[in-house]
């Protein structure tokens, strides 16, 4: 009778040693994922810039979905004599390639070096920087900035540069256009049109339909400077009428 109470007491024992050493459910713990950092508002003026920092890809590659750091930075335009060279007009023309072609490497080579390439959907909207390195994948990346809102609808613009931008820019430079030198040319306007920077520019002017009583006119103001010499592209602002 000792015995069997004995190993009864045992057997028990050793249930309540294995029930205590085995581990209770585990709740598993997982890292947060990172924050993306919202696009800045448009500020109303041209003159306010926002950098994105893209990715640099690799030879051949196309440029991912990543929201990129963003900056703030101010231009400093410096004023210059455009108006008779031959290779000013030339870049514009390589600038209507580089357009209708999808060409990032060519748009690559004619943002100024020292500057970048300042880029605004609205006149009034946010403005983006892009240096030159970045403006050779700028018809492939997905990178989606917020360009300000839309005159007349009041909603914002967000989008890619080859979504938002381009189409603006085939608009004009897919029809006849003329060339006016510091003259900021345009069809008739609800606000006052006026270049926001100091330096050098040309409107190229698609003057519109008579069918449309020629207020589908559309402008773009490109910046143009020198840097040693060689003519580069600083900016491109549309104008447009509004309602």
């Amino acid at each position: 009778m000792k015995i069997r109470l004995s190993t009864r007491v045992l057997f028990t024992g050793l249930i309540f040693l294995t029930a205590c050493a085995s581990p209770g459910p585990v709740t598993p713990t997982f890292a947060q994922p990172p924050t993306i950092p919202s696009l800045p508002q448009a500020t109303g003026t041209s003159n306010t810039t926002v950098t994105p920092v893209l990715p640099t890809p690799t030879a051949g590659s196309v440029v991912s979905t990543v929201m990129p750091t963003l900056t703030l930075s101010v231009p400093s335009p410096v004023a210059s004599d455009i108006c008779a060279e031959p290779q000013v007009t030339a870049l514009i023309d390589s600038l209507r390639t580089a357009v209708l072609n999808s060409d990032g490497p060519l748009l690559s080579s004619l943002v100024s070096p020292q500057r970048g390439l300042d880029v605004a959907r609205f006149r009034d909207g946010t403005v983006i920087n892009y240096r030159a390195d970045q403006a050779k994948f700028l018809f492939e990346t997905t990178f989606e900035a917020n360009w300000g809102l839309a005159p007349g609808s009041g909603l914002e613009e967000i989008g890619s540069f080859h979504d938002v931008v381009v189409p603006e820019l085939v608009r004009v430079f897919n029809q006849p256009y003329t060339l006016h030198c510091n003259e900021l040319k345009h069809g008739g306007a609800t606000y006052e049109a006026s270049w926001p920077y100091q330096g050098g520019f040309y409107s190229v002017h698609f003057p519109g339909t008579d069918v449309n009583g020629f207020m589908d006119w559309y402008t773009w103001a490109v910046g143009i400077e020198h840097v040693n010499n060689k003519p580069y592209l600083y900016a491109l602002i549309p104008f447009f009428w509004e309602p």
